[in-house]
């Protein structure tokens, strides 16, 4: 697992496409960092935890995730 420090103005989706290449994957980022699910934009200097590409498989938004997301996932 590797980490990510944000940048000011950054969303989920963002991070995911930088980092998968699929802002799909947003749902397995935010997984892995359940403690930070009160962030829709980051400040600067957020460190989040990256699980490999190659353990995630792309997933529906599971139940617990803040209402925001879930929309994202239509």
């Amino acid at each position: 697992m590797g980490k990510y420090i944000t940048v000011s103005g950054q969303t989920w989706d963002q991070i995911a496409c930088e980092v998968y290449g699929d802002d799909h994957y947003c749902d397995r980022l935010m997984d892995a960092n359940r403690s930070l699910l009160e962030y829709f934009v980051f400040p600067a200097g957020v460190v989040l935890d990256v699980p490999d590409k190659n353990s995630l498989v792309r997933t529906r938004v599971p139940e617990g995730y803040p209402d925001w997301r879930a929309a994202l996932d239509g």
